[in-house]
């Protein structure tokens, strides 16, 4: 996102839930709570150059208690309103059932039908949920991006989110992230690296 950034690419994203309940004992969360975590992602959002963001309220950990098609018809309202030509969505294959539902919506909504912007569509890995998966669903990148350049913008970024890092040697940790980027940056001869897996490219 920082490398689109950059290149004065309009950077838009799409949060689809809370983040927050699953972790809760009763499965409710304060509107204090949710107003921090926004606060949070605006903060991370300066720092890489996000342009627009929009947050959405499906059921953190429940998506699959909603139908598909309206998960669906959010994520087209979203590339519509961003005019988006290069999507970026979670891997299928992630333990984490939010992950998969919104892979499928997305892919759902930018199928290839005429007139349609969307010209590639990358799906990235989440530590603590990509690496967790089932062996046979395991992310297998095609993709890759050099970061090296952007490894302390991103750390800052991620520092603004204090309810989603975690210590070493969780995975989801400064360290853990950073391990992921030199060994990412090692399977493409890159010092540092983020992996994608290209789900559909159209050219015109």
């Amino acid at each position: 996102m920082c490398r689109h950034a950059d290149a004065d690419d309009k950077v838009s994203v799409l949060y689809l839930s809370t983040g927050l309940a699953a972790r809760s004992v009763d499965g409710q969360v304060s509107r204090g709570e949710i107003r921090r975590l926004r606060e949070a992602a605006k903060a991370a959002a300066d720092i890489i150059g996000i342009s627009h963001m929009e947050f959405a309220d499906f059921p953190d950990n429940r998506m699959d208690t909603v139908a598909l098609l309206d998960v669906i018809k959010r994520v087209e309202a979203f590339i519509d309103s961003s005019a988006a030509e290069i999507v970026y969505t979670h891997y299928v294959g992630d333990l984490n059932i939010d992950h998969s539902i919104t892979a499928r919506a997305v892919l759902t909504a930018c199928r290839p039908v005429p007139g349609t912007r969307v010209r590639k569509i990358y799906a990235g890995e989440v530590l603590s949920s990509s690496e967790y998966a089932l062996p046979q669903d395991r992310f297998r990148p095609t993709s890759y991006v050099g970061i090296a350049d952007y490894l302390e913008r991103k750390r800052a970024a991620l520092e603004c989110y204090t309810t989603e890092v975690r210590d070493w040697p969780h995975p989801r940790s400064i360290e853990g992230i950073a391990a992921l980027a030199r060994l990412r940056g090692s399977e493409c001869g890159l010092e540092a690296a983020e992996a994608f897996t290209l789900l559909r490219e159209v050219r015109a």
